[in-house]
């Protein structure tokens, strides 16, 4: 992922060897590793079973792990970014919760699209 799109907050595309090899040690049996997108601290991992949404801290070693699996998701927006407002927003309800996950991306490219299409794939089952 390039430094520019660090910054503006878009999301790249991961390789799926150096995901596996991080992810290996919280993978179950017959869990794969489909489609990994990184921002500037977090990440998406979309598995056959669940959606993991992973944040490091800027400053320091925490890493907070959540996983999601697909039955949990009640819904899912997006919300595109806008002349005045330059970030693209993704909120994922999961049942039992009152507030939606809330991730930023940044304006340009289809980032925010690409993984809105894949959590529809795995959700709208």
């Amino acid at each position: 992922m390039g430094l520019f799109n660090a910054i503006l907050g878009n999301a790249s595309e991961v390789s799926l060897e150096q995901v596996a090899k991080e992810f290996e040690p919280i993978i179950v049996d017959g869990e794969n590793i489909e489609l990994a997108f990184k921002l500037v601290k977090d990440m998406f991992i979309f598995t056959n079973k669940r959606l993991i949404l992973v944040e490091k801290q800027l400053v320091g070693s925490k890493v907070d792990y959540l996983s999601i699996p697909y039955h949990s998701v009640v819904k899912f927006s997006k919300e595109s970014a806008g002349l005045l407002d330059l970030d693209a927003e993704l909120k994922i309800w999961i049942r039992g919760e009152a507030a939606p996950i809330v991730k930023q991306f940044g304006k340009g490219g289809n980032n925010i699209n690409e993984v809105y299409r894949v959590l529809g794939k795995h959700i709208l089952k």
